[in-house]
Parts: C-alpha cells; sequence; structure tokens
C-alpha cells in the first residue's frame, strides 16, 4: 500500500489484523508530534492503527525497493527467449523470515 491509499484508507478507517503481541517502543519527540497531529486529523483512525499502518507501508516500500541481484539459476525465459534468472539478493532471504515468523506468529497467537 502506498502512503497516498494509506491516506484514503484512514479517510475510511478501515481495519486490519494484529497480533495478540505488543511492541513498546520510544520515539523520537519529532516523530511522536507527527503521530500526534495525524490521530488529531483523523480521529476515527486512532494512533495505534496510524502507527500499524504507516509500519506496514514502510515495510513494504522496504522490501518493494530491495534490489534484484541475479543469480546462477535460470528460472524461466522472457518473451524474447532471454533467461530470466531467480534473485540471488536479500528478497528470497527477506520473503523466507517473513513466512517463518509469520506461521509462528499466526500459531502461536502472538
Amino acid at each position: 500500500m502506498s502512503f497516498r491509499k494509506l491516506l484514503d484508507t484512514w479517510a475510511q478507517s478501515a481495519q486490519v489484523e494484529t497480533t495478540d503481541t505488543e511492541y513498546h517502543i520510544r520515539l523520537p519527540v519529532d516523530d511522536a508530534a507527527k503521530l500526534h497531529a495525524l490521530a488529531e486529523m483523523y480521529p476515527a483512525v486512532g494512533l495505534e492503527s496510524i502507527i500499524t499502518d504507516l509500519l506496514s507501508t514502510a515495510l513494504n516500500e522496504l522490501a518493494e525497493s530491495m534490489p534484484y541481484e541475479p543469480g546462477d539459476t535460470v528460472i524461466r525465459e522472457d518473451d524474447h527467449g532471454d533467461p530470466v534468472y531467480g534473485d540471488a539478493g536479500l528478497t528470497p532471504q527477506f520473503m523466507a523470515l517473513v513466512r517463518k515468523h509469520r506461521t509462528r506468529l499466526a500459531g502461536s497467537g502472538d
């Protein structure tokens, strides 16, 4: 989800699935002030949902920005018959770890 779509979602007050685990953090004062400003602008959303949505959007954009690094294995051919190599960069490792932790968190209720 892009940040623009996030603002549209807040305007509609959508809900997302959350874990039972709570994450306690301390924020820089300027970041906390920005969060409270957003909470005041979107009072139906709530501060916790704003933090959750911003973190989710940032993590998705981070994953999308991981550079593709061609590996040694050909996974398919493109429209011109040229080989397309599997990603040997950070993305496959990140996605495997995401699946591992999602399974753990969903299975334990945390």
